[in-house]
């Protein structure tokens, strides 16, 4: 007897391993085959027994093809060829890619946007990107919305939310297949800080009454923007925030914080990990609605003590990021100012700040 023969019943002596599997798969095909071939036979026989009209209806039924083995064998899969991640060759030596918690920062050549189209296009999601168009503001909607459509979220289904007080003036925008424009009507108030603020307000409303039940995920922006690159799935995430790109790479003792102790937003000196940009945060709808939720109760308790952070929403974004650590962060590549220049690091532009007159555009 072989040495190996005792340990698998006579088998393994007689048949290499591998032979045993193809033999084990051909069994199989040869049984299926089989199987089909009895079934369908019997229920032609059954058939044939019923009236005429049944007769005629089975015979209308497409027959199975007779697939041979080597047929089955020639069935391609899908594939998906890219150049394999190398551990020991970072694709960015030059910036941080990942937060101590764990968190990837979103960088040009740090992902494959094949891949992860991919596996969202299995998950089917459709993305909500929330927009305020109040009062002057709207005049941003038409190079805003266009060049969405040319660079966010391309081939995946997008829901515009345009928040407005001027509904009658949102522009009519070609719109690709899958892709919508809610409009969304809401009051105005006497001055940008209070709009800015009630943006948290709106925003914890509409998701827990409408976008729960529309979207997967919310990416909240402002609207004197325009998209100049791919902004695509690379973002989603549980919740995500977005580097500023003055303070990206400040020290601490250099963020605009809160430094207030009366202030719900304040934040010690000696705390807070980056400095980010109300301009562009986001994530799945409950975490958005979180996130909002406690960021308008915070500053409905400083409008009560006669408070208003110096930032304003942001300054609550930033203190609820520092204790609600978000799970993806966003590059300054994805908010971005030309009057910054062009720091060698940054490699792509994709979301730019719109030059603008302030003192024309706001309290009108």
């Amino acid at each position: 007897m072989h040495k190996d023969q005792g340990k698998t019943g006579g088998v393994k002596g007689y048949f290499p391993k591998r032979h045993l599997h193809v033999l084990g798969c051909t069994t199989l095909l040869c049984f299926s085959f089989g199987y089909i071939w009895y079934v369908s036979s019997g229920t032609s026989s059954k058939v044939s027994d019923t009236t005429s009209s049944n007769t005629q209806d089975f015979h209308n039924i497409k027959q199975p093809s007779n697939h041979t083995l080597e047929d089955l064998l020639q069935i391609e899969l899908p594939r998906m060829i890219y150049t394999k991640p190398q551990i020991l060759k970072p694709p960015r030596c030059d910036v941080l890619m990942m937060t101590p918690w764990f968190a990837p920062i979103v960088w040009e050549g740090t992902y494959n946007s094949e891949i992860l189209n991919e596996q969202f296009r299995q998950r089917n999601v459709t993305v909500g990107l929330t927009v305020f168009a109040i009062k002057k503001y709207v005049v941003f909607l038409k190079t805003f919305l266009e060049t969405a459509e040319t660079y966010f979220m391309v081939g995946h289904r997008v829901n515009y939310y345009i928040f407005t007080d001027r509904p009658e003036e949102v522009p009519k925008v070609a719109l690709k297949e899958g892709r919508n424009v809610v409009v969304l009507q809401v009051q105005n108030y006497p001055r940008w800080q209070e709009i800015s603020m009630r943006r948290m307000e709106m925003l914890s409303y509409f998701s827990q009454q409408r976008f729960i039940n529309e979207v997967s995920y919310l990416v909240c922006v402002d609207v004197d923007m325009k998209f100049n690159d791919q902004v695509g799935v690379e973002i989603l995430s549980d919740l995500f925030g977005t580097l500023h790109p003055v303070f990206y790479a400040a020290e601490r003792r250099s963020f605009t914080y809160e430094r207030r102790p009366a202030s719900q937003a304040y934040v010690p000196s000696d705390e807070g990990d980056f400095y980010y940009m109300a301009s562009i945060f986001g994530g799945t709808v409950m975490e958005v609605y979180k996130l909002t939720k406690q960021c308008h109760e915070a500053i409905m308790v400083d409008k009560a003590n006669g408070i208003e952070a110096i930032w304003q929403e942001e300054s609550h974004l930033n203190k609820y990021f520092l204790y609600h650590k978000p799970t993806k962060i966003l590059s300054p590549e994805y908010m971005w100012d030309d009057n910054l220049g062009r720091p060698e690091i940054l490699k792509k532009r994709r979301f730019l700040a719109v030059r603008k007159n302030h003192a024309a555009i706001r309290n009108k």
